[in-house]
């Protein structure tokens, strides 16, 4: 791992929250993700799943965590399992979780190898009447690959039958929509070097750059401050390619005049943050382009401001969609018939604006989190309203994260970003 290590009070605090919210006599149990190959011998650059991170710290494929609080024996209250370490491994492929250092990443005392799960687990089971096992009810995941949580959650269900099995998704949705400050302090970093690659690449660009040396850019300068690299897949879009939500391929070049759509952010600590920014190639922005990129930025402060403890949803995006009906009204996009004329279940702004203003961030990208309950403090969340033209050639998006306060307006982790029209020119222009 490249980030500084975390402090275990972090995931002492979130086991003993988990904890709480389980049945009597019941256990859980959390597993790494695999390693995926690619072909040969060759491999993607493993993440770890998140849900034993949040609960462990542990960063390590082939790990295995059980949380089993009215256990008998009080050290398999909470016992993690790591690959036994060698110094072969170590020699091929770096040093791996001592007992001792998995202690001192986790908190957690007792650590056995993986060649022991068998006997171990063999025990604690006879002893629990309830297993949590876990699974991914993210509401965008659409999962193909089976993973190792589900290999395992399979071979349990079939080795121990007569136990009752409970899920551990529900407990973690709530827990991890609400940020410790820990948390909020590692997604602060991640950020802070977002911006860093952004005040890069806005003394970088210029007509004849490609998107893809923008990307270069961008990872440069988060390796460089001991990110991983990116938390997603990095939108680079100049020109009409901004009209395609999720343009991917960032490979043409940056024309004289257009506008250029960067959606990017920095992962620290498998913390993601999630900007979007609008920018002029040229350096400066046209008139029209201006009116726009204002009235989107008009929208975002207004949506921003109703970011508070007990807001709902649904109800908050319908508020949006007015304000964005109004702002596109006021540049000629739309008049009062389409409003009138509407489908109420397609409103006319959502020819301009069809994508949704916020969703919770976190240790993913787009986290986990209770849609249909209100929103908190210490909820973070995206605000992200766009306008796209595809006849005009141009589409602006412009994206912050956001902390919901006790009271007042939330705190933006990305207030030192340039966003105001007159900051990003003077930017690209010094």
């Amino acid at each position: 791992m490249k980030y500084d290590l975390i402090d275990n009070q972090l995931f002492i605090k979130n086991r003993k929250n988990f904890a709480k919210a389980m049945q009597p006599n019941s256990l859980a149990v959390f597993n790494s993700n695999d390693v995926y190959p690619i072909g040969a011998d060759s491999t993607m650059p493993f993440q770890q799943n998140r849900d034993i991170f949040y609960l462990s710290g542990v960063d390590q494929e082939e790990s295995r965590l059980i949380l089993f609080p009215d256990a008998p024996k009080e050290k398999h209250r909470e016992i993690l399992f790591l690959t036994e370490t060698n110094e072969h491994i170590a020699v091929w492929e770096g040093e791996k979780l001592t007992k001792e250092k998995a202690l001192e990443t986790s908190g957690i005392k007792t650590v056995y190898w993986l060649k022991d799960f068998k006997k171990v687990f063999d025990e604690i089971m006879s002893q629990a009447s309830t297993v949590y096992i876990n699974t991914n009810e993210h509401y965008r995941a659409n999962v193909e690959t089976e993973t190792r949580e589900d290999r395992f959650n399979t071979w349990l269900k079939k080795e121990y039958p007569a136990h009752s099995v409970a899920k551990s998704n529900p407990i973690l949705q709530r827990l991890r929509s609400v940020k410790d400050q820990i948390e909020l302090d590692i997604m602060q970093q991640a950020c802070k070097i977002t911006e860093k690659g952004f005040k890069r690449v806005l003394q970088f660009t210029k007509p004849g750059v490609w998107e893809y040396e923008i990307e270069a850019e961008f990872m440069h300068e988060f390796l460089r401050n001991r990110s991983r690299g990116f938390a997603y897949t990095p939108i680079v879009a100049s020109g009409n390619n901004a009209n395609v939500l999720h343009y991917v391929v960032n490979n043409s070049q940056c024309k004289d005049g257009e506008l250029m759509l960067l959606d990017v952010g920095a992962e620290y600590g498998n913390y993601s943050s999630d900007m979007t920014r609008t920018i002029p190639i040229s350096g400066r922005f046209t008139e029209r382009q201006k009116d726009v990129y204002n009235a989107v930025l008009r929208v975002k402060k207004e949506a921003t401001k109703m970011l508070v403890p007990g807001t709902l949803w649904e109800p908050y995006h319908e508020e949006v969609g007015k304000l964005m009906t109004s702002e596109l009204i006021g540049l000629g996009l739309l008049d009062k018939a389409d409003v009138q004329n509407e489908d109420k279940d397609s409103p006319a702004y959502k020819k301009y604006f069809m994508h949704g203003t916020s969703h919770h961030i976190g240790l993913d990208t787009h986290d986990y989190g209770l849609l249909h309950e209100p929103m908190q403090a210490n909820n973070v969340f995206t605000v992200e309203p766009g306008i796209y033209l595809p006849k005009e050639g141009f589409g602006i998006r412009l994206e912050d994260d956001v902390v919901i306060q006790e009271t007042g307006e939330p705190i933006n982790l990305m207030a030192d970003i340039p966003l105001e029209v007159e900051e990003i020119e003077e930017w690209m222009n010094k």
